[in-house]
């Protein structure tokens, strides 16, 4: 018997200057097209995601981490469409936490990765990068 799937509802909105706002509160986010642009947005929300997916992970496990993440996009025409979109997508990870083995930590990565539904949604797929205390994870 399969239960009924869990949806997530998201909202935003656009004023006439285009400043962004969330009915949860928050900060406006002002249109700032030069420093701000749409692609720089979805960078930022897929780092975000996938850090809010890594420390939900983590702390169920028990763990406490500390954590940032730098985004990269190339966005150019696609050979397959002729379509401006993103053709290269990158994140780099770096995190701190109490030492793990190997397989836990990985794990935890897996989940991270598998659970971010911002770079679940992004074609091509992200390709991620992990330094975890200091170290590349390879």
């Amino acid at each position: 018997m399969s239960g009924k799937p869990r949806i997530f509802r998201y909202d935003v909105a656009l004023d006439s200057s285009w400043a962004a706002t969330s009915p949860l509160g928050g900060i406006t986010i002002p249109n700032e097209e030069i420093e701000w642009t749409p692609e720089h947005l979805v960078l930022a929300g897929l780092c975000r995601c996938v850090l809010t997916s890594f420390r939900h992970h983590a702390r169920r496990a028990g763990h406490e981490p500390t954590a940032s993440a730098s985004g990269h996009g190339v966005v150019t025409r696609r050979e397959a469409d002729g379509r401006f979109a993103f053709v290269e997508i990158r994140v780099g990870l770096d995190v701190t936490l109490a030492t793990l083995p190997v397989d836990e930590l990985r794990g935890l990565i897996a989940s991270a990765e598998r659970d971010c539904f911002v770079g679940a949604s992004l074609t091509p797929a992200p390709g991620y990068s992990w330094v975890v205390n200091g170290e590349k994870l390879e």
